[in-house]
């Protein structure tokens, strides 16, 4: 039996988390903005891309939106793809699966005009094997590059993460794309610093869907895959499917990429204090699937800044 989860909810909010450090990160819209996006499609798979406004009906923690500051469909966009690709011990038995399914999206999807994607490693540390590109051939290579892990073993799924939508999709104006993560792995944590929050807020910022095929539904680590789809707006899949099932994964992914809806809200309530927010959004009846995010995290609390020391006397 195929197993699937078909995630909800695609948005972003941007929040002055990690303000204080120094890594250079474009903050572009208000903190108190909300960016949603969300791929609507009917019970054929087809997008549906003629929705109004007053189609729609949005929740945001249970009340309506203060305002809405925009709504507009986006059509054909090009596409930004980061593959992450986890060469733990644990994932030892399925890489040449994986990287299969990989150099399948980069030869047959990846459309050299307008996407480009990149290619990382991880175990307990992660590998950046290729940087931006729109050369299927240079990705190819990357994904079957041989690294060599950590020999502590160990696993930083949420550092991982953390640092493509950070230190790559914050780089890129990432409102001009449809930007993803094909994520391999079995979606156990062992070795990260930083907390599924954390990498989930991160992600929701960069507008970030994370799109994961893991080998065994039966793993304990489904629930954390299953969780980082929902709240970022993805799906999660099992490479264990048919070769036929899994090119319709493929290019369902394509699809809901290529056709979406951009909403920008104002919230009615929203304190600084880190909680998430429950997104429901209520589509007409010719909408048979909707894929958007579960939600996002509020601001957390500006930390309080130090005052300056005087300056010494001279």
């Amino acid at each position: 039996m195929r197993h699937r989860l078909n995630i909800l909810l695609f948005l972003a909010l941007a929040s002055p988390a990690f303000a204080q450090t120094d890594a250079p990160y474009r903050l572009n819209v208000s903190v108190d903005e909300v960016i949603l996006t969300f791929h609507a499609a009917d019970a054929h798979g087809l997008p549906v891309n003629d929705l109004k406004l007053s189609d729609l009906t949005l929740l945001d923690n249970g009340i309506p939106p203060a305002k809405i500051l925009d709504f507009q469909l986006q059509q054909n966009f090009p596409i930004r793809a980061g593959i992450l690709i986890d060469t733990s011990t644990s994932m030892s038995s399925h890489r040449f699966r994986d990287q299969s399914i990989a150099t399948q999206y980069a030869q047959q999807l990846l459309r050299q005009q307008t996407d480009q994607a990149f290619v990382t490693h991880f175990d307990r540390t992660s590998h950046a094997i290729q940087s931006w590109t729109n050369s299927p051939t240079a990705l190819t290579a990357a994904i079957h590059t041989t690294t060599h892990g950590d020999p502590i073993g160990g696993t930083a799924l949420f550092d991982t993460l953390y640092a493509a939508c950070r230190y790559q999709f914050g780089e890129i104006d990432h409102r001009s794309s449809g930007n993803f993560i094909l994520l391999f792995s079995d979606g156990e944590d062992n070795a990260s610093f930083l907390d599924l929050e954390t990498a989930v807020d991160m992600c929701q910022r960069t507008n970030t869907a994370i799109y994961a095929f893991s080998p065994d539904p039966s793993s304990p680590g489904i629930p954390t895959l299953a969780q980082l789809a929902a709240q970022t707006g993805g799906a999660l899949f099992h490479d264990d499917a048919s070769a036929a099932d899994i090119f319709t994964d493929l290019r369902t992914i394509e699809s809901n990429l290529r056709n979406q809806y951009r909403l920008v809200f104002r919230p009615a309530a929203l304190a600084h204090d880190g909680a998430f927010h429950p997104i429901v959004l209520a589509t007409p009846d010719r909408v048979a699937t909707l894929t958007i995010r579960a939600g996002y995290y509020a601001p957390k609390p500006k930390r309080p800044t130090k005052p300056a020391p005087p300056s010494p006397d001279r």
